[in-house]
């Protein structure tokens, strides 16, 4: 019997602590919260299945709150991450920020 799967379980990259990634996430840019890709570097890889990427600037979860040590987890074989400037510039989208 034969399996199909959508996308390949195994990894498209291979991460290393230290190595300069870019991620998909919402972050801050000239004061405002836009998503798109920022660079960051893999801190921690846990059992080569989840990569702790730090940044530099303010990063956002998707619920909306800000990320105080501006890490966020991410996936091996997610396509969210990839090592830095491997991609092609994409736009940047402006978010807006319920008030609460």
């Amino acid at each position: 019997m034969a399996y199909a799967f959508m996308r390949s379980p195994t990894a498209t990259y291979a991460f290393e602590v230290g190595d300069s990634v870019e991620a998909f996430c919402d972050h801050e840019k000239n004061s405002e919260r836009v998503r798109g890709w920022l660079k960051g570097v893999v801190v921690q890889i846990d059992n080569n299945k989840m990569v702790a990427v730090q940044f530099r600037s303010n990063v956002f979860l998707t619920d909306g709150w800000m990320v105080p040590d501006r890490i966020l987890w991410y996936p091996t074989n997610s396509d969210q991450i990839r090592p830095a400037g491997t991609g092609k510039k994409t736009p940047v989208i402006k978010k807006d920020v319920p008030d609460y």
